[in-house]
């Protein structure tokens, strides 16, 4: 029997609903802690840059009990993402759960040596409390904290009227008419700022990035939707994976021509259709070397604007500010009205005091979480929505419910603390080692893998994840509603209290 836990969940965002859902389904009380006013996480309005859109289709950014809309464009906007998480919020009775501004400071294991974690709150109004929880779901992911930049010169660019904004702050395309706009960053959340800063009547624009790297279009060959390309298990089988046997690596060594030659066409694709040479643009390294989650989607318009220098781009970085110009490290100097840091977030759990997160993160950054959802050594605890993907909808969704029955003792598949350190310390060396590509965001990014990840997943729980087409099952992209069919099969349990 299953005893009823009081369960706090940090961050109101996909992650955070998906796992509130989760537990609420099976008896346990949620509390959702958000410290912004609104939920949504990444796709609250008020941290979304206009014209945001998704770089998955609709069908794969889902939850497997929820299709967005049928009135829906294939890549939703950032409003209509935000409507859909809304709307999953309120069908599941979540809204209620969710304490909005309020922030943890910090967690601790609770002191009366029961199982849980005390956690520090503080409320809308600045005061302080504590409360106690039997287990805690860090849903805080991959996009909680800004990333800053701090150069010499910073203090006399403002004082000339200058604007530096991280791109989580450029909310309105007004900031852009009429001014001098140089975006910092390679990510598509750059590429779309900078479209965007064209599109919105800026009088000059400048894009400034490390190196050029690979990206997909939407459409590839204008043509064919990119995840009947790329998110499909006859590619992904193109990649060797962790824990294979002898079989399967003698496979890869006899198909490595063929496997070589399908990269190659596609670069030489891209190319022609992108006009990377064009733009000066063409990457270095190998598009399956950098096939993860930083292989971004080509914002549509970028390219084209780059070749025609409605948007400049220049090779480099920002060294300082001085008077009313940005200075390149190459030395180049661009006059500036606004600098738009595109250059990320910082990945981390905050909260969590030092010994615990000594624990969760090796010294390279590498974090060690089996399943990328749970640490062995950090008990009544998970961490929902680090798995990151272009699937990122999905891959909540199951970690979630993996995680539920994780924390109940539920999986068909309950694994022992020295099993996991053992498949932690496995994966840290294929991440390492094998694939180094596997290792970006503290390797916690889940592609190429994405068929393998939730194949784990569902087994854990004791469902099967094949469709029983092969051919369906090789060479379409993850089925989301599938996969809700997966978990309704798996044994079925509630808490009591």
């Amino acid at each position: 029997m299953v005893s009823r836990k009081k369960v706090c969940v940090i961050g109101a965002g996909v992650s955070g609903l998906a796992a509130a859902k989760a537990f609420a389904a099976r008896g346990h009380q949620i509390t959702i802690i958000e410290r912004s006013g609104d939920l949504g996480g990444v796709w609250e309005p008020a941290r979304s840059y206009p014209e945001v859109q998704t770089q998955s289709p609709k069908d794969l950014y889902r939850y497997t009990d929820k299709a967005m809309p049928d009135s829906y464009p294939e890549w939703p906007k950032g409003p209509q993402v935000h409507a859909y998480l809304t709307e999953y919020a309120k069908d599941n009775n979540l809204l209620g759960a969710i304490r909005f501004r309020t922030a943890v400071v910090q967690m601790d294991r609770r002191p009366d040596s029961a199982p849980g974690w005390r956690i520090d709150l503080r409320g809308p109004d600045g005061t302080a409390g504590q409360e106690d929880f039997d287990f805690v779901a860090v849903c805080t992911g991959q996009f909680n904290e800004p990333q800053t930049l701090s150069l010499p010169g910073e203090d006399a660019f403002r004082a000339q009227g200058g604007s530096i904004l991280h791109s989580s702050q450029y909310n309105d395309p007004v900031i852009a008419k009429g001014r001098r706009i140089v975006v910092l960053g390679g990510s598509k959340s750059a590429t779309d700022i900078a479209v965007n800063a064209v599109n919105s009547g800026a009088a000059e624009v400048t894009l400034v990035y490390r190196e050029p790297v690979w990206r997909i279009p939407y459409f590839i060959g204008g043509l064919v939707n990119f995840k009947r390309i790329l998110y499909i298990r006859a590619q992904e089988e193109m990649f060797r994976s962790w824990g294979i046997g002898a079989m399967s690596r003698f496979a890869h060594g006899v198909a490595k021509p063929l496997i070589w030659a399908n990269w190659r066409g596609l670069e030489s694709l891209l190319k022609v259709q992108l006009k990377l040479g064009k733009c000066d643009m063409v990457p270095n390294g190998r598009i399956e070397d950098g096939a993860n989650c930083s292989l971004p989607i080509a914002t549509p318009g970028f390219f084209p604007m780059v070749a025609d220098k409605r948007i400049k781009a220049i090779r480099g970085s920002f060294d300082h500010y001085d008077g009313n110009s940005i200075v390149m490290t190459g030395g180049q100097r661009m006059q500036a009205d606004v600098a738009v840091l595109a250059i990320g977030y910082k990945l981390g759990v905050p909260f969590l005091p030092q010994a615990y997160r000594d624990k969760l993160v090796d010294a390279d950054g590498q974090y060690r979480l089996y399943r990328l959802i749970a640490n062995p050594d950090l008990p009544d605890m998970g961490f929902v929505g680090f798995n990151s993907s272009f699937c990122t909808v999905l891959c909540a969704d199951l970690a979630a419910n993996w995680l539920v029955r994780y924390a109940d003792g539920q999986l068909a598949r309950q694994p022992t603390p020295k099993e996991m350190r053992d498949n932690i310390e496995m994966m840290l060396h294929f991440k390492r080692v094998e694939r180094p590509a596997a290792g970006v965001y503290g390797g916690l990014c889940v592609a190429p893998y994405h068929f393998k990840h939730f194949d784990e997943l569902l087994a854990d729980i004791g469902v099967s994840g094949r469709r029983r087409n092969p051919l369906v099952e090789k060479f379409t992209p993850p089925d989301a509603a599938a996969y809700g069919r997966f978990l309704a099969a798996a044994p079925n349990y509630r808490a009591v209290a």
